[in-house]
């Protein structure tokens, strides 16, 4: 991409820059407990309550663990392709020109965002904050950081709302098929709709709308400054957009990362139900599931447990998913996705921090010849 800034290694930073503390998971005994009781809590609610309101039983829970090894190889398989499709994105978005993120620090980036995002709740917010301090610590500017954290977040959900506008809106006129229940394809569908006008919407704002009101808001009062101040938002938002959408003009190849990304997760569910000796749904039908069950990480939960996995289970039901074949699936990919990724991202997060190091000796090295010369 030609017209791409460039990462600079030794780029000029903050003063406090090297001191800026890695984001952590502070774990306290009541923590730990609290977290403890909502795992608890969210297993009986999956195995007493939601049968109920299905109408199904609890029986199928005690089958986890019996699947086909084959198909549960297939699925870990498909899970690890995922990965690589999330670190191919991060590199096409984030990584040009002279820089320090090499592969390995793009593996341990991600996968440490990862962790985090299973850890924190509201949508992934821990994941954005880890990866926005790795990158600032690299040496990008924190605006820079900003505009391609949007221009990232843009392109991964442009994927999520297409498919929920393109299946939702296929099964319900019969286009796709599958079951069709207002709830589950157009209402997600519209919803989608919603945000995409939105995104776009962002894209309106003036590239130098920053600097002409922070030029007005200069001798003017403090509600101007105020004002000036705050349209650095909608400003760094339609940026990012805007580098979205230039990287999707210039036919970037690694936007496909995306794709791969969330097709891949849906062939380890898509796996799962294999593992278990039932036919897969139709694929609209998998593809609205799983993307309606996904919206229960904006729920304030670890890691939306609870809240995706009865999300797709109720989605999957609602489009005529026998319950017991849904429960048992989206379980063991929730297995899959949510907690088999944990150690490896735990690992990525130590190595992480020891590679941030390298790079603050780096840079005090570089200072210090600077000053003998």
């Amino acid at each position: 991409m030609t017209s791409a800034p460039v990462d600079v290694p030794n780029a000029p930073q903050p003063e406090d820059a090297d001191d800026e503390e890695m984001p952590r998971v502070v774990i306290t005994r009541e923590r730990a407990l609290i977290f403890g009781v909502f795992v608890l809590s969210a297993v009986a609610f999956l195995y007493f309550v939601l049968p109920n309101i299905t109408g199904g039983t609890s029986e199928s829970i005690k089958n986890l663990g019996n699947g086909d090894p084959l198909w549960l190889v297939i699925a870990l398989l498909m899970e690890c392709l995922s990965f690589i499709g999330y670190v191919v994105l991060f590199r096409t978005v984030f990584v040009h020109g002279k820089t320090r993120i090499g592969w390995r620090e793009s593996y341990q980036i991600t996968m440490a965002g990862l962790a985090a995002t299973r850890l924190f709740a509201a949508a992934g917010a821990g994941g954005i904050a880890l990866t926005a301090w790795a990158l600032r610590r690299s040496g990008m500017e924190p605006r820079l950081v900003a505009c391609r954290m949007v221009a990232f977040v843009a392109v991964l959900y442009a994927v999520y709302m297409g498919a929920l506008v393109v299946f939702g809106l296929g099964l319900y006129v019969g286009l796709l098929n599958g079951p069709a229940p207002f709830a589950i394809t157009v209402v997600p569908a519209i919803f989608a709709l919603i945000l995409f006008g939105l995104f776009l919407g962002v894209t309106l704002v003036p590239g130098d709308a920053e600097r002409r009101l922070a030029h007005w808001a200069a001798g003017s009062g403090r509600f101007a400054r105020v004002v000036a101040k705050a349209v650095t938002i909608p400003a760094s938002a339609a940026s990012g957009v805007r580098m979205g959408l230039a990287l999707a003009r210039e036919r970037e190849w690694g936007l496909l990362g995306a794709v791969g990304w969330w097709g891949f997760d849906m062939a380890t569910l898509w796996a799962c139900f294999h593992a278990y000796g039932y036919d897969p749904p139709a694929i609209a039908v998998v593809v609205m599931a799983y993307f309606v069950g996904m919206l229960g990480n904006t729920l304030p939960l670890p890691g939306g447990i609870g809240g995706v996995d009865g999300g797709m289970i109720g989605a999957f039901t609602a489009l005529g998913v026998p319950f017991e074949e849904a429960t048992l699936a989206v379980l063991t990919y929730r297995a899959f996705a949510f907690w088999l990724p944990t150690v490896p991202g735990a690992i990525a997060y130590l190595q992480l921090r020891r590679t941030v190091a390298g790079w603050r000796e780096e840079r005090r090295a570089a200072k210090a010849a600077a000053a003998r010369a």
